[in-house]
């Protein structure tokens, strides 16, 4: 087989997310060829997320590039995949997810507020909502691009904190500051990176699987996207879903939240896993016969 050519984003997170993918195979033999591309989302730092009207933003140029045979395998966060990809492409693997969570980071000036008092920035509805539920009065500021550059914005910026994911910052070994927020249920798929790939190129898939695959981290995330394409949440709308493998015994948390944090719908539950139950439809099923129909509407309305 030729060298794998693993495409990926061409920031420095993306770009270390790429080479773990790239060591696991040359750990086992095989030759690879790392090819940065540069995506929409990254063009783009003036503008909310959300504002953009498309899923995908950060993940459509590779999309394109794998299309065009420009690329083996694309290397992406899991959290910016949308859960319906192109047709002829496919998510092949999931790499062991390491750190779920978000974590809020505090300027200097803002260290020894009470967490009510603080200034968030983030561009993200679904930290902005369960932030608003537990802190209705909270002002926000918009904030893009890597995670140095959010924090160069911290500093700079006129708001008190941040909140970022956790996995970014282990990942980049960063020597900062931060506090967990129990409160803030992590994005679905939230710390896991995973391998897209065309259906066509089974040999290379294959590979991929073999060396990359991690069943457990397969099994969960794929529960908290189930659960995101039947709310048809997209990346966008204020959902949270988590889940956690013990052995036989899964704990599942989700919510969706009203943009304004107001109107929140919960779930936790706790069974025992079998591969033949959709549990992430039958979860998300049981929110919108809750008011979560209802609630989705509404968030669509607003966005």
């Amino acid at each position: 087989m030729k060298s794998i050519r693993i495409g990926t984003r061409n920031s420095a997170l993306a770009l270390w997310q790429a080479r773990e993918v790239a060591r696991h195979l040359q750990n086992n033999n095989y030759l690879t060829e790392i090819v940065p591309i540069v995506s929409s989302g990254d063009k783009n730092l003036t503008q909310p997320l959300y504002s953009l009207g498309i899923t995908g933003v950060f993940t459509r140029d590779l999309d394109v590039a794998l299309l065009n045979d420009e690329i083996d395998i694309a290397v992406h966060s899991l959290k910016d995949v949308p859960t319906k990809l192109p047709e002829n492409l496919e998510i092949v693997s999931y790499l062991e997810r390491d750190f779920p969570q978000d974590v809020l980071i505090r300027k200097e000036s803002a260290k020894n507020k009470e967490l009510h008092e603080l200034k968030l920035a983030t561009s993200s509805l679904r930290r902005r909502a369960f932030w608003l539920k537990n802190f209705p009065n909270a002002e926000f500021s918009d904030i893009r691009g890597n995670i140095q550059t959010r924090l160069q914005k911290l500093e700079e910026g006129d708001f008190d904190a941040t909140i970022l994911s956790l996995a970014g910052i282990k990942r980049m070994k960063m020597d900062i500051d931060y506090e967990m927020i129990p409160f803030l249920i992590p994005a679905p798929s939230q710390g896991v990176i995973a391998v897209a790939g065309h259906s066509d190129k089974t040999e290379i898939n294959e590979v991929i699987r073999q060396f990359t695959n991690h069943k457990n981290t397969q099994i969960c995330v794929e529960m908290e996207r189930n659960f995101l394409s039947t709310l048809e949440g997209g990346c966008t709308a204020p959902i949270g879903a988590f889940a956690e493998l013990f052995e036989d015994q899964i704990r599942f948390k989700a919510a969706l939240c009203s943009l304004d944090g107001k109107n929140s719908i919960a779930t936790d539950e706790s069974f025992v896993y079998n591969n033949e139950e959709n549990f992430g439809e039958k979860f998300a099923k049981v929110v919108l016969e809750n008011g979560g129909k209802e609630l989705m509407a509404e968030i669509k309305s607003q966005i």
